[in-house]
């Protein structure tokens, strides 16, 4: 494994820098009060943000996480991961300026990869193009949304339409969005794996009712973490994504990559704070000297330091997995990366936080911010703990195998012969 960038990405990595240096970092206050304020159906993104989005596209920064070279630069996942990691130093403007954005990146992944000529025409080119917002509609009040066999949205077939009814919520950018992608049962009597479908539903169709952007920590405004009502929303039967019983195969090829993204960003973010967290400690002076002559500042240092490299690598090592041997093969990796990123990033911002004082807990500073949209991430795209489960049963799994293996060796000492035994 050589994760060493090769002259394009090096290229793509200091254009993102200096772009954030002279677009983004002087406008992110303003332009995320702007989202709150301005974002509306029929109106994705404020105007500043437009403003600052076209300038990205003018000079080549956009679409930078497809691999497919029709749409982007055709950089592998591992390539892609360390922009990304430079976008999340800024996570809530910078993925959108160079529209590399959740969920509309996902969407587009699973839309380039199993949407039809048509589908891709109405609702991957405009998203590709930037004029379009999307949402993902999966998770559910009334069910546990770390387990997706217990969704009970239902699309029943009615000659040349789906009528879908249900209800859903952390619908994430529904408020401004043109298109939702609907994970819903379409045979209930089928396998657990095989009961869900996904559908694609204009948010102007009737029955398709935003009930609430929902207060995630106080904060309800932008494109919304949304409550959605499917009150006999009727769509063509056209708009069915890929084929009838695979929602849960094309949610795993949304979601491996979209991890990876995830937890480079979450690594960009730990590493402004890690960097604020040292001008704050170099430049303050409490009880006689800096605090960066303090013992317990140089262990939040340090420890921030040691925790941010070791996520970086095994993130890297991930999407180096996806690239070599697949998506499946690479599933351990991203279930660890999951975990390990996401409490990663909540510890160096606490501990940054803490080194601000309470300047930390305020507005002024991007900590708070930081910390109220990285919170999110134990439990998005599914929470620690199950994929601490499902890394556990894979290792125990590879152990049962091997003990298997052991007690019908030929030896018959429980130990691996080297060859086979002679008679």
């Amino acid at each position: 494994m050589d994760f060493s960038p090769s002259p394009q990405v090096e290229q793509l990595l200091e254009r993102i820098r200096s772009f954030m240096d002279e677009h983004v970092y002087p406008n992110e206050a303003e332009a995320l009060r702007a989202l709150d304020d301005e974002v509306r159906p029929g109106v994705p993104y404020p105007q500043l943000i437009v403003e600052i989005r076209e300038r990205a596209k003018e000079e080549g920064l956009w679409n930078l996480f497809l691999p497919d070279e029709r749409h982007g630069p055709g950089l592998s996942n591992w390539e892609y991961g360390i922009l990304c990691e430079e976008m999340g130093r800024s996570p809530a403007l910078a993925p959108m300026a160079f529209n590399c954005a959740a969920p509309d990146t996902g969407n587009m992944e699973i839309l380039a990869e199993h949407g039809t000529e048509e589908q891709q025409g109405e609702w991957l080119a405009p998203l590709l193009e930037g004029r379009i917002r999307s949402c993902f509609s999966m998770t559910e009040p009334e069910v546990s949304g770390s387990d997706p066999t217990t969704l009970r949205t239902t699309a029943v077939r009615d000659g040349d339409e789906w009528v879908i009814n249900g209800h859903k919520w952390f619908t994430s950018g529904a408020v401004g969005a043109d298109l939702a992608i609907v994970m819903v049962v379409t045979d209930p009597e089928a396998h657990p794996y095989a009961r869900a479908s996904m559908i694609l539903v204009p948010t102007e169709a009737e029955g398709f009712n935003l009930v609430r952007p929902i207060p995630v920590m106080g904060h309800d405004g932008g494109p919304g973490h949304c409550e959605i009502r499917y009150e006999d929303c009727r769509v063509p039967a056209s708009n069915l994504l890929g084929e009838q019983g695979l929602g849960f195969v094309i949610a795993q090829d949304r979601l491996g990559p979209g991890r990876i993204h995830h937890c480079m960003r979450a690594i960009g973010t730990a590493e402004r704070a890690i960097e604020m967290m040292c001008r704050r400690a170099n430049s303050r002076e409490s009880f006689g000297g800096p605090l960066a002559e303090k013992q317990f500042i140089q262990d939040f240092v340090a420890k921030s330091r040691m925790e941010t490299d070791q996520a970086r690598l095994l993130t890297l090592y991930a999407a180096w997995q996806m690239d070599t041997e697949g998506k499946r093969a690479a599933r351990q990796a991203i279930s660890m990366i999951k975990v390990v990123a996401a409490n990663v990033v909540m510890d160096v911002l606490d501990r940054a936080i803490q080194t601000h004082g309470s300047l930390g807990m305020t507005e002024d500073t991007p900590l708070a911010t930081m910390w109220r949209y990285s919170r999110m991430l134990r439990i998005a795209d599914g929470p620690d703990e199950v994929h601490k489960m499902v890394i556990a049963r894979r290792e125990l799994g590879r152990w049962a195998k091997r003990a298997e293996e052991e007690a019908g060796s030929p030896s018959g000492d429980g130990a691996v012969s080297p060859e086979p035994a002679k008679a």
